[in-house]
């Protein structure tokens, strides 16, 4: 599975992006899907995360209300909305996908990674 992540950019504080990340795979209904971040100086976290029916979706609590992660399967595909963009947001984004388990989304090793996609909030 090979993941294209894209729709990064720098932006003003407030502002939205959406990003987008499409994937080679087939049967994505059957993956779960991430998108991470890595700030400049910092560790990877994880921003989103969605089982491949939609069923659970996680978001880290400092994205909770601004960012909307979605997916269109038959597209084989995932986004996330950002929203009310803040500096904080500033780092390079990544999508991952993994087959699922029978387990969440959040705290698993995922298979598959994208490039990432620079998002640049300033001030």
């Amino acid at each position: 599975v090979q993941l294209q992540a894209s729709g990064g950019g720098l932006v003003q504080a407030g502002s939205s992006l959406r990003l987008s990340c499409a994937t080679s795979g087939r049967s994505f209904s059957s993956y779960a899907a991430a998108w991470f971040r890595q700030a400049p100086g910092k560790g990877r976290e994880t921003i989103s995360c969605q089982k491949g029916k939609r069923d659970w979706t996680y978001y880290a609590d400092h994205v909770k209300g601004r960012f909307i992660i979605s997916r269109d399967n038959a597209k084989n595909s995932v986004y996330l909305q950002m929203n009310s963009l803040k500096p904080d947001d500033t780092g390079l984004y990544y999508c991952a996908a993994v087959p699922e388990g029978g387990y969440g989304c959040y705290g698993v090793v995922y298979d598959y990674w994208g490039r990432g996609t620079l998002v640049t909030v300033s001030s």
